[in-house]
């Protein structure tokens, strides 16, 4: 790799740790001096809904497939089934994704080859 994808990559860090760092010292500094006031309304709302939202959005964008053609929507189709289906059994987190990944992968593959 040359030097510019190196320079990018360090900016794409460096990013994204202050993306996460920033709000981080905000929001300890800002809980800190509303606790010594009087510690009511501490939390802000848009806070307890900010992690919900993400995750809404990145499950909405991995639904769509990369390449728009029968077999993409076939596989995302056939994921997204298989794990509706072993979450409805199991009521747990990881094993449904796991399954809906392998059944996805496994339809790529089936139909690459």
């Amino acid at each position: 790799m040359d030097t510019s994808m190196w320079l990018a990559l360090v900016c794409i860090a460096i990013g994204t740790y202050l993306l996460r760092l920033l709000p981080y010292i905000w929001m300890k500094r800002n809980l800190a001096k509303k606790q010594a006031e009087d510690g009511i309304d501490a939390m802000p709302t848009w806070l307890t809904i900010l992690g919900p939202t993400m995750i809404a959005a990145m499950f909405g964008t991995s639904l769509v497939p990369a390449h728009s053609d029968m077999f993409s929507w076939l596989a995302t189709g056939v994921g997204i089934l298989i794990t509706l289906g072993v979450w409805t059994r199991t009521r747990s987190m990881g094993l449904p994704i796991l399954c809906g990944v392998v059944a996805f992968g496994m339809i790529t593959l089936f139909f690459v080859l």
